[in-house]
């Protein structure tokens, strides 16, 4: 019980008052003044009247203080048992925490994400609702691998105490590798270095301890070199091609070591193309040479080398030699000596007329069986005596024409095989099934010259079926055979043209090997803790893959039909570490 005053008026005011009136109830007692006594009481009444007094009865229940206990079941936990340590630990802490008056418990579970082991963000969620005067403590059930440590401010406001009980064995060492700097990108066919280092983590200190690092460049063979434990290592990898490059790193375990998962790695380097050379032979002036030369001086990436053939050296009209405006062909200096620097080699109507022999032609066919790529557009004359045809050239083509020249309007259309191959599929205005009904949206061409298919893939055709646009491999390298000389009208916006930059730059990337245009590819990516993997191939897909996780153990994904010739799937991706995929006879990973 105790007593409160629940003034009336403001306490200053009461206080100038109560002051006040002593002065007058003393004054009256100095002077002797009639009835003083009575005076003073009565502003005393007043005064306490003004105070008013209440009279409180309080009943008080204690709060419990509480406690927080964190319990980290994070992919991590999942070694040497740790993760039932850390349950059983919760279990004798509930049981103990329980038999104690006045303490309440309160508790999280953490599975990790992919941010890592988000810890002290789980503690801040139980903070959210708990009076900051009754925490009692913390509790933090964890191996200690956290990724959101506090420091600085954020450390000074968390409460007091704070306890950590660790799990696992603190004999047992772990064994990991550490990217120092890496890059994200390179130029193609140049060479690009990483530097990284391992170190070991709960072990036993070693003097001048060595490990052996086996590393690799996408599927190609393993390489080794063995490291200095907490030495920076500079390593050099020439990437091969654009597009993504996967570098894997593997270092050997320690001895009882607790996992292997941190001894490998694996970093994606992007390839680019610096310039790409292109040497484009026109055999005589016509319409399409200026789209070529366009498009390609068009592309800043390009360096382009164009020559016309306005009189072949067999030509004799009795005009003199000094006369003639025309420089040289320099046919040894391109196709003999400088050949192999070029990427890309076009013959645009191109007939023999004297001007290339058999050699250049034969060093060309070796050009492309050693890596290089020949791009080739028939003409009206495809099978006279001057054709490539009749050359040490024929070996590499995939179709050769029949000597039959067809002239008249029809509509190119893609193929079955063309429908799926990424060259031109999905081009703007193509038919989307080989149904005869299901008309291209696009102009007209006049010419096809008729050819046999030998071999390769044919993307393009006429309405009655004679190729138009042939693909094939030969040796290491690639051929496209564009089997008419009247593209050029889709340029012009003849009939509302057609998407002929477009093909023609698909086309030109899939002669330099570019990855996305590859047509038998298995691909993966990861995003938010799930991983998509598409398969794009020209035969029938497969109906699932094989992934094997981080920690060796292996499930199959199914594989659905997205689009003609593409397949997709997807699963989480519950820990970090290298995910490896394979359909049987494609592999590839992502980390």
């Amino acid at each position: 019980m105790s007593v409160a005053l629940q003034g009336m008026i403001g306490w200053g005011a009461f206080s100038l008052l109560a002051v006040l009136s002593l002065m007058l109830a003393a004054y009256g007692f100095y002077v002797r003044a009639p009835g003083a006594l009575f005076r003073a009481l009565a502003m005393g009444f007043l005064l306490a009247a003004l105070a008013n007094p209440v009279l409180i009865t309080e009943k008080r229940e204690p709060a419990p203080d509480i406690a927080l206990l964190i319990n980290d079941q994070s992919p991590s936990q999942a070694l040497d048992g740790r993760s039932q340590q850390a349950s059983d630990a919760e279990a004798l802490l509930r049981k103990k925490i329980s038999s104690l008056p006045n303490l309440e418990l309160r508790t999280a579970t953490i599975r990790g994400s992919a941010d890592g082991t988000r810890l002290f963000e789980a503690v801040q969620n139980l903070l959210r609702d708990t009076p900051a005067d009754r925490i009692a403590g913390v509790i933090l059930l964890t191996d200690g691998q956290v990724h959101d440590a506090p420091s600085g401010a954020a450390l000074a406001k968390l409460p007091r105490p704070v306890h950590a009980v660790l799990t696992g064995d603190p004999k047992r060492g772990d064994r990991r590798l550490v990217i120092e700097q890496a890059p994200r990108f390179g130029i193609a066919g140049d060479t690009v270095s990483l530097s990284l280092r391992y170190e070991n983590q709960g072990a036993g200190e070693t003097p001048d301890e060595t490990a052996m690092l086996s590393f690799r460049l996408d599927e190609g063979k393993p390489q080794q070199i063995r490291l200095r434990k907490g030495e920076n290592h500079e390593l050099e990898f020439k990437l091969e091609h654009a597009g993504e490059n996967i570098v894997t790193l593997e270092i050997e375990p320690l001895e009882g070591e607790l996992s292997t998962r941190n001894n490998r790695l694996a970093l994606t380097i992007n390839g680019l193309r610096q310039r790409l050379r292109v040497l484009l032979v026109s055999g005589e002036p016509n319409p399409g040479e200026r789209t070529w030369r366009d498009l390609l001086k068009a592309d800043p990436s390009v360096d382009l080398v164009h020559f016309t053939i306005l009189r072949p050296p067999m030509k004799q009209d009795g005009t003199p030699v000094e006369e003639l405006a025309l420089i040289s062909f320099p046919t040894t200096e391109l196709f003999i000596q400088k050949l192999h620097e070029f990427d890309l080699v076009i013959f645009d109507r191109y007939q023999q007329g004297g001007v290339l022999g058999f050699s250049h032609f034969d060093n060309i066919a070796s050009y492309v069986e050693k890596g290089g790529a020949l791009l080739t557009v028939a003409g009206p004359e495809p099978l006279g005596g001057d054709s490539l045809y009749r050359t040490p050239l024929a070996v590499v083509f995939p179709g050769h024409p029949t000597g039959k020249v067809h002239n008249g309007g029809f509509k190119p259309q893609l193929t079955d095989t063309g429908l799926r191959h990424p060259v031109t599929s999905s081009l703007p205005g193509a038919n989307k099934s080989v149904d005869p009904g299901d008309i291209p949206q696009w102009g007209r061409w006049f010419r096809v010259v008729e050819t046999e298919r030998l071999s390769g893939h044919v993307l393009m055709a006429s309405p009655q079926g004679m190729p138009l646009l042939i693909l094939d491999q030969f040796g290491e390298g690639r051929v496209a055979q564009i089997l008419s000389d009247h593209g050029w009208l889709w340029a012009r916006g003849f009939e509302q043209g057609g998407p002929q930059a477009e093909l023609l730059r698909r086309l030109v990337h899939w002669l330099m090997k570019e990855p996305d245009l590859e047509e038998e590819m298995l691909q993966a990516q990861e995003a938010d803790g799930r991983i998509t993997i598409i398969r794009r191939s020209l035969l029938e897909g497969p109906q699932n893959v094989k992934v094997t996780y981080p920690d060796g153990h292996s499930q199959p994904v199914a594989m659905t039909v997205t689009a003609p010739g593409v397949w997709q799937g997807g699963l989480e991706a519950p820990e970090p570490g290298i995910y490896r995929i394979t359909d049987g006879v494609l592999k590839t990973l992502v980390a």
